[in-house]
């Protein structure tokens, strides 16, 4: 049974139609991901820009939060929390070096403890089939998380550039694809 098989024919028939929009889509989002590549430095300020903002508003969010359940005898947490996401989203803003090492240095600890987390998940799944790949693959990981850390902060703006062109240009070639494939389909 397919994916197709399992939507509602108004809804793949409908996705059918627009398939020159997913393809749109997709060219637009592998621009932008040239363009992060082309320029690793706007790629991180647009990154450093992008996660400053989902701050802001999810503390604006929870302070709007801590309102409604002041009953609760949680609103002093609630309220500090969402502060807490404001000041940080505004610092993002207000000094985005800053910002791009930490979340920098934040992406290298998450990779390596990932990393770790994968090789020991591997090992405690020995005897099972492809446990070594997924052994191999949180080496790798580990490996990458280390070379970021290693090389921090100076490579702070490089890295978060890099990340956000891989994964723009990985997206633009993903709707392209699928875009032609609701139009092979139709």
């Amino acid at each position: 049974m397919t994916i197709s098989d399992q939507m509602p024919q108004g809804t793949l028939a409908e996705m059918r139609s627009k398939w020159g929009w997913f393809v749109a889509l997709g060219v637009l989002v592998l621009a932008l991901g040239i363009i992060a590549a082309g320029n690793l430095m706007i790629g991180a300020a647009a990154s450093v820009l992008i996660v400053g903002t989902m701050m802001i508003v999810a503390g604006v969010i929870e302070i709007f939060h801590a309102f409604g359940v002041k009953s609760w005898g949680s609103f002093f947490w609630w309220l500090l929390s969402g502060i807490l996401y404001v000041v940080a989203g505004y610092l993002a803003f207000a000094n985005p070096l800053l910002t791009t090492a930490v979340l920098t240095l934040l992406l290298a600890v998450s990779l390596i403890a990932s990393g770790l987390l994968r090789v020991w998940i591997g090992f405690t799944s020995k005897g099972l089939q492809g446990w070594g790949w997924v052994v191999a693959a949180g080496i790798i990981t580990v490996l990458a998380g280390l070379v970021i850390a290693m090389g921090w902060p100076t490579n702070s703006l490089k890295i978060l550039g890099i990340f956000l062109a891989v994964d723009l240009i990985f997206q633009g070639i993903t709707y392209i694809a699928f875009g032609f494939g609701l139009r092979k389909a139709a």
